[in-house]
């Protein structure tokens, strides 16, 4: 009887596999959404735009992207912002239109803080996410477009986010800090050859998105900036995330679908998520799923990973009270040096908006696939915590091999209510995942 439940363990997981490899991810982030071209061009100096870093220029993107707004050129418009640094507050895109940053371009966020605008909540978070009621809206924002992207020649946008940061270590926010750059409700993203810079909170948030691509794009924050994450796929379809360099204050890539009982009832999952060739360090998580997961998060694919001098190297991660699911995830191809845990698969981590949350809404996880992962200066390799009335199953690793800090020898793992199973080295959780050397992918 133990026999036929490890050969099925081991079905389950070269099925999950396979599954990924030959139906999930055949589509490249080029055919996700295609490059546009634009017969309209335009500069922001057409519009008063002053790159000399201290005149503002919020008149002068707002009134460019409202002629494109209502002109409706055919094939959308190329708002061209040339080399300078234009100092401005935020501001909304419109659909059909590029906002392209040439060389030595810098588009840089004001620093007076209370000239920033307030939104609503997500819905699927019920609040803003560190404070309650209302939020800053992003440095750059858009609500329900389609066509957009945001190019160049790697110029910059610089969300100058230290007074932010130290707002909230002195404990004097009154609303969520502000994002980068958010999309809402929207289809058809391209952001690529940009480099972000010093966000106020999360770098890029597309939420209630679908068709996203982003790629060739770097972005930092100092280590110790708060909650820079660096790209957050939020209750988001068909986002492909490629050949990008982070190093950020937070998770490098989280993703997320909505926070306990929020989440729960706005019910729109992350599913398709793709993620390749991206190398990042930070004091947290490399590659992060949840801890926001309520809506639930599907179909997700990391490989070609490299992360160092971080927190975690895989991070996923759930709660009691998120509800919600996890399944089909597979990360594959990672190299991680430098880190204190290796990977992490938990159901006690994130807070709760609320007490609200119902307790007895439990997550389930389901069908995750760790596939050659190799790490050196690994001072812990791994821990899979499930709930134990939510036990985790098909968790399946494969081609692990962390070593630690003085010699080749892997840590010790700490598991606990999980069953899967672990094929080929190392030994990892005995009693739950039994190791099955002799057999290969």
């Amino acid at each position: 009887m133990f026999r036929i439940q490890l050969l099925v363990s081991v079905l389950l997981c070269c099925f999950t596999f396979w599954f990924h490899i030959s139906f999930g991810y055949l589509i490249t982030c080029s055919g996700i959404v295609p490059m546009r071209y634009r017969n309209d061009k335009v500069s922001i100096t057409d519009f008063g735009g002053v790159g000399d870093g201290k005149t503002l220029n919020t008149k002068a993107f707002r009134e460019a992207i409202y002629r494109i707004q209502h002109l409706r050129r055919r094939g959308g418009t190329l708002l061209y912002v040339p080399p300078g640094v234009y100092l401005t507050e935020s501001f909304n895109l419109t659909s059909h239109m590029t906002l392209y940053l040439a060389r030595g371009a810098v588009i840089k966020a004001t620093q007076d803080t209370w000239t920033w605008p307030l939104v609503a909540p997500l819905p699927s978070y019920g609040r803003g996410r560190e404070r309650p009621g209302g939020r800053y809206m992003s440095f750059i924002h858009g609500d329900g477009l389609r066509d957009v992207v945001i190019t160049g020649e790697n110029g910059t946008i610089d969300g100058q986010g230290g007074i932010w940061w130290n707002m909230w270590r002195q404990g004097n926010l009154q609303f969520t800090r502000p994002n980068l750059v958010e999309f809402m409700n929207s289809r058809g993203i391209i952001i690529s050859n940009v480099i972000f810079k010093n966000s106020p909170f999360w770098n890029i948030h597309p939420v209630y998105c679908s068709n996203v691509v982003i790629r060739y794009v770097t972005i930092l924050a100092p280590t110790d900036s708060p909650n820079t994450d660096g790209i957050d796929p939020d209750s988001s379809s068909n986002v492909c995330i490629e050949d990008s360099f982070i190093s950020t204050g937070d998770d490098l890539v989280a993703v997320k679908s909505g926070w306990d009982e929020y989440g729960i009832a706005y019910g729109r999952p992350s599913s398709h998520i793709t993620i390749r060739r991206v190398t990042g360090s930070s004091p947290f998580a490399g590659i992060a799923v949840g801890s926001e997961t309520s809506g639930g998060v599907e179909h997700v694919l990391a490989e070609n990973i490299v992360i160092y001098n971080s927190g975690i190297g895989v991070n996923i991660k759930t709660n009691i009270g998120r509800g919600g699911f996890i399944k089909n995830i597979t990360v594959s191809q990672v190299f991680m040096e430098n880190v204190r845990t290796g990977i992490k698969i938990t159901g006690d981590t994130g807070d709760h908006p609320d007490n609200q949350f119902n307790p007895n809404a439990l997550p389930y996880v389901k069908g995750v696939t760790l596939k050659n992962i190799w790490g050196v200066k690994v001072q812990k390799a791994g821990s899979i915590q499930g709930l134990k009335n939510a036990p985790f199953t098909n968790i399946c690793l494969s081609k692990i091999n962390l070593h630690g800090m003085t010699g080749p020898r892997s840590p010790p793992w700490k598991c606990s209510d999980v069953s899967g199973a672990a094929i080929e080295e190392p030994p990892t959780c005995s009693s739950t995942l039994p190791l099955l050397s002799s057999l290969l992918w």
